[in-house]
């Protein structure tokens, strides 16, 4: 199933978020908990792809094995970062023959070894969208920033990206993570002033372990408005206490985005089975899985 059909179907949906191993020998362990969060059985799921090689291998191996396992609509993410068109070919010639139909084109973060852009294949994510769209009959999913690109000037030129990825072909997009319901909101209408009409759904990331604090910063600077600080300052010490109250302000804002109107969410995971299950299990009613 393509996840455009989900997203037209007139329900709310919940879908994960899992990475593939890193390398070979982790892939059983790996194997295991995507399937266990796959049991729960989500919308949709998608698995995301490392960057020159490294854990890209194995993206379509995960999702193939969900799929054959319990039939779960799997996305596979595709970045154009320091990969060549013939690697770009060979990851889509593998998700047709494996009956994948959904792709998430991503530029990528940039590792520091990446040569130099100009010799990229592809240099933006509309171009890449462009090309899968020339290649097979997929949905196609992209990603967009409620706070803006960290690396564009201004937020309304991260927009203006964002339109290029619709125009290009894209059929949604998935945000990064945020961690105040406001930015999204603001966010949104600033997309649809400008044009931007495709379905966009919130990425929600369970924030459940203080020293995940330092990357959030870091790799996305999210705004963390002042209730966020203070449960990570009353509970952060204690790991238990700040899974529960994490999982609970992931809740919090996805029950929130359901009461606006905003049905489809993606959560990411980090293929913790026992966060993805509590959120579900805190969900149920709303989404009908009571």
């Amino acid at each position: 199933m393509k996840v455009s059909q989900i997203l037209a179907n007139g329900r709310q949906s919940l879908s994960f978020e899992i990475f593939p191993p890193k390398k070979e020998s982790a892939f059983e362990s790996i194997k295991e908990a995507t399937e266990k969060v796959a049991s729960l059985n989500p919308d949709y799921m998608s698995v995301t792809y490392g960057a020159g090689g490294g854990r890209s291998r194995f993206t379509v191996d995960v999702a193939v094995n969900l799929m054959e396992k319990y039939g779960t609509t799997m996305v596979a993410h595709l970045t154009c970062v320091s990969s060549t068109k013939e690697q770009i070919d060979e990851q889509i010639s593998r998700m047709k023959e494996t009956g994948i139909e959904n792709i998430l084109a991503l530029r990528g973060d940039i590792p520091a070894d990446a040569p130099a852009r100009e010799d990229w294949s592809f240099q933006h994510a509309s171009e890449l969208v462009r090309y899968i769209r020339s290649q097979g009959d997929f949905c196609v999913g992209g990603a967009c920033y409620p706070e803006g690109h960290p690396e564009s000037e201004h937020i309304m030129l991260d927009i203006a990206n964002m339109k290029k990825k619709q125009d290009a072909g894209l059929d949604y997009f998935v945000t990064q993570m945020f961690f105040d319901n406001n930015v999204l909101y603001n966010y949104l209408f600033k997309m649809r002033e400008s044009g931007i009409t495709i379905p966009v759904i919130p990425g929600i990331m369970p924030f459940t372990k203080k020293s995940q604090l330092k990357s959030i910063r870091d790799l996305s600077g999210s705004f963390l408005p002042q209730r966020f600080i203070q449960m990570v300052d009353r509970f952060g010490d204690d790991p238990k206490s700040m899974k529960q109250a994490g999982i609970a302000y992931a809740t919090d804002q996805i029950i929130d985005l359901y009461a606006n109107a905003i049905d489809h969410v993606h959560v990411y995971t980090m293929n913790d089975y026992e966060v993805a299950g509590a959120i579900l299990r805190n969900l149920s009613h709303i989404i009908g899985r009571d």
